[in-house]
């Protein structure tokens, strides 16, 4: 029985692929003369900035200062977001509709805590409107392991086989049947195909479709 809901954010709550993508490949070029397409970003999608930008870094040759760049990355990315980043369909009133249904909620995202802010704040949602919040740089090790979710259900008070996830990362995917979580799988990124080979229990386009009757 579903009793809490754990959602990931980018690509699940916000449609913010394309803004991280052009900062970290503005970052690349001022910093270091790297020409990066949104197809280098890819492979890394759902594994958290740090790999995201260091991943696409090590392909092109680079030794980045990750911490001072993923800085630069997220100043550029707040730029861009500012009046323009849009939820993914249905997100907000799924997170809102889940906690009517009496179900608990959290949010779970391998950013770190100055994008989970910004997202959330650019959809008119606030940490307020989950049970609980954890960022990446609250875990040692980021999605495919399953820490990140292992983490958010112990916030809830729960087993991980109490909670569904809700990702739209193959990494994410894996992270949450890890952790011993069912997993809702969204569009995007990725194929149906992918993600359910990744051990996605169900699938929806995105929330504005996904059929509620797994929540109970």
């Amino acid at each position: 029985m579903i009793r809490a809901v754990l959602f990931d954010m980018d690509g699940v709550l916000v449609d913010s692929e394309a803004f991280i993508a052009e900062a970290a490949i503005v970052m690349l070029a001022e910093r270091y003369g790297v020409t990066a397409t949104r197809a280098d970003f890819l492979p890394f999608v759902g594994t958290g900035e740090n790999r995201f930008i260091g991943g696409v870094a090590e392909k092109y040759g680079v030794e980045i200062d990750i911490e001072a760049d993923k800085a630069r990355t997220y100043d550029l990315y707040f730029e861009l977001i500012r009046g323009r980043l849009a939820e993914m369909p249905g997100a907000v009133a799924f997170v809102r509709g889940c906690r009517e249904r009496g179900l608990k909620t959290a949010i779970a995202t391998s950013a770190d805590r100055r994008k989970l802010e910004a997202n959330l704040g650019e959809i008119g949602l606030s940490e307020a409107d989950f049970d609980a919040a954890v960022d990446g740089l609250e875990v040692q090790r980021r999605k495919p392991f399953p820490d990140i979710y292992l983490e958010a259900a112990r916030r809830l008070g729960l087993g991980p086989e109490a909670c569904l996830v809700v990702e739209d990362a193959v990494s994410g995917v894996k992270a949450a049947k890890a952790a011993g979580a069912a997993c809702l799988a969204l569009g995007g990124s990725f194929t149906e195909a992918e993600l359910r080979a990744a051990g996605a229990d169900w699938y929806a386009q995105d929330l504005s479709s996904a059929d509620t009757s797994m929540l109970g």
